[in-house]
C-alpha cells in the first residue's frame, strides 16, 4: 500500500510558526522551530490529567535543548537523565530540578560524578552497579542514596507484542531479571554493607515505547502488582514504582494523541488500591514531539522511472527519526510564489512525490510517495511536523559535512 499523509489537525503548524519560517532567508534553512508556548500548554494539560500521587519526569534523551527543558519546568517534577553528559547539561539548564539517573552502562566515573551531583533517584540496572555505587560512597560515610531496581518483567498480557520498541519482557540488556532482582533486594535489606548507604525505594520497569493508554495501564497494573508482592516477600516498604514512559506518538496519524485523561483516571484507580504508593512516569517523545518543526526548502524536483522526487535542503542527517522508525514524516507545504530564474520551474506532476535529502544514500528519505506533495515546486518551503523529539540529537550530523540547521524558539 502506498503511504500517504494528511496535514490536518496537529500536523499543521500554528500561524506564528508558519509566518516565522516564511520570513527566513533561504540560507537560514534548514531550521528547527520550537513553539515553547504550545509545549508549556501541552505539558500543563498532561500534568492536570494525572492524579496527585503520580510524579511526572521528563526523559531528557527525547530532546535536551535547554529552552525546552526550561519551558517544561513548571509542569514536571523532575528529569530523567542517562549519562553524565546529560546530567551536567540538565543540571545547568534547570539547576533546581530533581534528577533520576538511569542507563544500562554507567561507568565508574559517571557514577562518581552523579554521586557528587546529588541525583534524586538511581535506576540500578545490575548487581555490579550496586557494588560500584557503594564503592563511590566509600569516602562519604554519612551519605545515603535512594535507589530503585530496574526490573525486566515478562508481563502476562499481549500489550508488548506489537510495540515498535521493546526494552523489557524479553531478553534485553536493560534491567534485572526478576530472580536477579530478588537477590539485589536481599543485599539492600539484610543490614549488610550495601544496605547501610543504599536505600531501596522501589522498582523501575520501563518495558516498551509506543503503548496506547489502555496498554500502558495494563502494563502498569502488572508492574505494581509484582512490585507489591516483592516488597511483601522481603518485608520492605514499597514507597515508589516507576512505570517508565513510552506513551504512543502516532506519526501516521498526527491527530491521534495519547489519551492522558483516560490514563490518569486509570492510574487513580490503581493508586486507590495502594494508599502509600507514589507512581512515577517519565515520558519524553509524548511531551515534546508536537512542539517542534523541521523547516526547509525544495532544491530540485525531478522524475525517475515515472516517480517524482523533491530534493530538499538538509535531510536525515538533521532529522533521523523517519529513517530510524521507517515512517514518513508528516509535513505541510508553504508555497513560495517568487521564481526569479529564466529557466522553467521544476514541479511535481504525478500528484505525489518522495521528499529526499541531500545525502548520497537512497535511505535519506523524509517522506515517501506523499500525496501532500502534489504541486510542490522548487523553492517552495516544507514544514515537517512532530519534529520536537529524537530529531537533531540522534542524527548523524557529520555525514557529508553539510551545514548544521538553525534553531529558533518561539514563545519564550
Amino acid at each position: 500500500m502506498t503511504e500517504t499523509h494528511r496535514t490536518t489537525g496537529p500536523a499543521r503548524a500554528a500561524a506564528s510558526v508558519r509566518d516565522h519560517v516564511a520570513a527566513l532567508a533561504p540560507e537560514e534553512l534548514p531550521a528547527y522551530v520550537y513553539d515553547l508556548a504550545a509545549l508549556r500548554e501541552h505539558a500543563a494539560a498532561v500534568r492536570a490529567a494525572l492524579p496527585e500521587r503520580v510524579e511526572l519526569y521528563y526523559a531528557a534523551k527525547a530532546n535536551p535543548e535547554a529552552p525546552l527543558l526550561a519551558a517544561l519546568r513548571d509542569a514536571v517534577d523532575g528529569y530523567e537523565v542517562s549519562s553524565c553528559g546529560e546530567l551536567a547539561h540538565v543540571r545547568a539548564a534547570v539547576p533546581d530540578a530533581p534528577l533520576a539517573f538511569g542507563g544500562p552502562g554507567k561507568t565508574p566515573a559517571e557514577i562518581a560524578a552523579a554521586v557528587a551531583a546529588g541525583v534524586h533517584r538511581w535506576h540500578v540496572e545490575s548487581e555490579q552497579e550496586l557494588y560500584r555505587l557503594a564503592a563511590a560512597l566509600e569516602d562519604r560515610p554519612e551519605a545515603v542514596v535512594d535507589v530503585m531496581l530496574r526490573v525486566n518483567l515478562a508481563v502476562g498480557t499481549d500489550a508488548l507484542d506489537a510495540v515498535p520498541l521493546a526494552m523489557g519482557g524479553r531478553a534485553t540488556p536493560f534491567g534485572l531479571d526478576p530472580e536477579q532482582a530478588e537477590e539485589c533486594v536481599r543485599l539492600l535489606t539484610d543490614g549488610g554493607p550495601l544496605a547501610r548507604q543504599l536505600r531501596l525505594r522501589g522498582v523501575h520497569a520501563h518495558l516498551a515505547s509506543g503503548l496506547a493508554a489502555e496498554e500502558q495501564l495494563s502494563v502498569a497494573t502488572e508492574i505494581v502488582a509484582w512490585s507489591a508482592a516483592l516488597a511483601e516477600r522481603h518485608g520492605f516498604p514499597l514507597t515508589e514504582v516507576n512505570i517508565g514512559g513510552g506513551m504512543a506518538v502516532d506519526y501516521e496519524d498526527p491527530a491521534a494523541r495519547f489519551d492522558w485523561t483516560a490514563f490518569g483516571e486509570g492510574l487513580a484507580k490503581l493508586l486507590d488500591a495502594h494508599p502509600g504508593l507514589t507512581l512515577r512516569i517519565e515520558p519524553g517523545r509524548a511531551l515534546t514531539a508536537y512542539c517542534g518543526w523541521y523547516a526547509t526548502e525544495v532544491l530540485d524536483v525531478k522524475q525517475s522511472h515515472g516517480e517524482d522526487f523533491a530534493v530538499v535542503r538538509g535531510g536525515t542527517h538533521h532529522l533521523r527519526t523517519p529513517a530510524t522508525r521507517g515512517h514518513s514524516q508528516p509535513f505541510e507545504v508553504l508555497p513560495v510564489d517568487a521564481w526569479p530564474h529564466p529557466w522553467p520551474r521544476p514541479a511535481v506532476t504525478t500528484g505525489r512525490a518522495t521528499l529526499a535529502g541531500q545525502l548520497c544514500t537512497p535511505k535519506d528519505v523524509l517522506a515517501r510517495a506523499a500525496d501532500d506533495a502534489a504541486g510542490l515546486r522548487t523553492a517552495d518551503r516544507v514544514l515537517f511536523a512532530m519534529a520536537g523529539a529524537y530529531g537533531w540529537n540522534i542524527s548523524h550530523h557529520e555525514f557529508l559535512m553539510h551545514p548544521r540547521p538553525g534553531f529558533h524558539y518561539l514563545g519564550h
